[in-house]
């Protein structure tokens, strides 16, 4: 009954029966992360990103209420143009299929998604987590839940940096989610190539985060892995000059009493103004940066 919800574009599906290497992208980064044209340019510069590095790319979102894994080119032009289109996490899933609506996915309802259809490693550009000001609000992503549910190895530049990355680290500490960085010791924030506090893992080859991605399968263990991957040096913005933009955006999104999923793109939208454009290029370097680590672990499964 699963594999009737799922609608896949035709080189993922030959991918897949084939054994071939295939990449699960987002689609909310395409809807609400960038605004258009630099977010179907960025779409269709991750996917040709992943072929190049020699896997095939899976877009996914719902579309008319159907799960589609993997967009054609008019399904991807016509998605970065929409409007009204639902931010979907795991809660909304399932609604916006059963209401024939349009959705974008969260990374908790790609991880769902790509798990459905048989992809194990998925590329975005951070994770969400703990809000700041959480011990009041009790917002928490529900990415960070879905980590421990979903096994599935997701490639981030680490949580966003708009979060409280310490409780963040917390929280993934407890659900018992490998958090790994790839390339240097500390955990790298997003925009900024170091948070200020050291990763619980590191592992530098592709095949051995394949490969405990494996044992946890093995061993029975559920949910998936976080794998950290810093920004190109040449792209990043250092944690110190953003501090007090993101101060400023979250105070005003206090005090005009946005929450919940608006947060994170109201926050998104206020620095990319604040820094005049120069969070949204850092944006799309990490993100095509994440997809060509992503693309290596998925040939070394």
């Amino acid at each position: 009954m699963k594999a009737d919800l799922l609608h896949f574009a035709p080189d993922v599906a030959d991918a897949l029966a084939e054994g071939r290497p295939v990449v699960a992208l987002e689609s909310t980064i395409i809807t609400h992360g960038m605004p258009f044209p630099q977010n179907l340019e960025t779409a269709r510069a991750v996917e040709t990103t992943i072929r190049n590095a020699g896997a095939v790319p899976a877009t996914i979102a719902v579309l008319k209420g159907q799960l589609h894994i993997g967009l054609t080119a008019a399904q991807l032009d016509g998605l970065a143009e929409a409007t009204n289109v639902m931010k979907l996490s795991r809660a909304d899933l399932p609604v916006a299929l059963a209401t024939r609506a349009t959705g974008a996915t969260t990374v908790a309802a790609t991880m769902i998604s790509a798990h459905l259809a048989g992809i194990r490693v998925f590329a975005t550009g951070g994770i969400g987590g703990v809000h700041k000001g959480a011990e009041d609000s009790f917002d928490i992503s529900a990415d960070l839940i879905e980590l421990s549910k979903t096994p599935v190895t997701v490639v981030a530049a680490g949580p966003k940096a708009i979060l409280d990355i310490p409780k963040t680290l917390e929280v993934l500490e407890t659900q018992g989610v490998p958090v790994i960085a790839h390339g240097q010791d500390g955990l790298p924030a997003f925009w900024s190539r170091e948070s200020g506090l050291k990763a619980p893992l590191r592992m530098d080859d592709p095949a051995q985060i394949a490969a405990a991605h494996k044992m946890r399968a093995k061993m029975g263990l559920p949910g998936g892995q976080l794998v950290t991957n810093p920004i190109p040096v040449a792209a990043e913005i250092p944690a110190s000059a953003l501090a007090p933009l993101i101060a400023q955006a979250q105070s005003e999104a206090d005090g005009r009493g946005i929450t919940g999923k608006e947060v994170t793109p109201f926050l998104l939208d206020r620095i990319y103004e604040l820094t005049d454009g120069r969070s949204l290029e850092a944006n799309i370097a990490l993100v095509l940066n994440n997809a060509r680590l992503a693309a290596a672990i998925a040939r070394a499964f």
